[in-house]
């Protein structure tokens, strides 16, 4: 597969990791829109939301019992969880991800 985040999942391309386990990664963002940009990725390759279902929605559920324990191991209580779902809504790699924007005011909503 030609997965970008499946070869950082792989160990093939590096990543500047911030959690790990046997289900999801989260490493920093290599061009970040924020001063904390976190990226929660499941280690299963799913495209994008559009992806879930019932059969895998617990990677997703376990990925958003992380984020606030990664926040806090990070020092941020407010944040912003972004996922892109398709190239119109502006996801650049078919792999579904979340990002966690924190570290100053995020303003409103696209």
């Amino acid at each position: 597969m030609d997965c970008l985040f499946c070869k950082i999942v792989a160990g093939e391309i590096p990543s500047k990791k911030v959690y790990e386990d046997d289900r999801v990664l989260a490493f920093y963002d290599i061009a970040p829109a924020a001063p904390v940009h976190v990226l929660f990725i499941p280690k299963v390759h799913l495209a994008g939301v559009r992806d879930v279902t019932a059969d895998n929605a617990a990677v997703v559920a376990h990925i958003f019992s992380v984020i606030p324990q990664v926040a806090a191991q990070l020092g941020v209580t407010d944040y912003r969880i972004v996922s892109n779902n398709g190239p119109e809504a502006g996801q650049t790699v078919q792999h579904l991800h979340f990002h966690l924007l924190a570290g100053r005011p995020l303003g409103g909503m696209a």
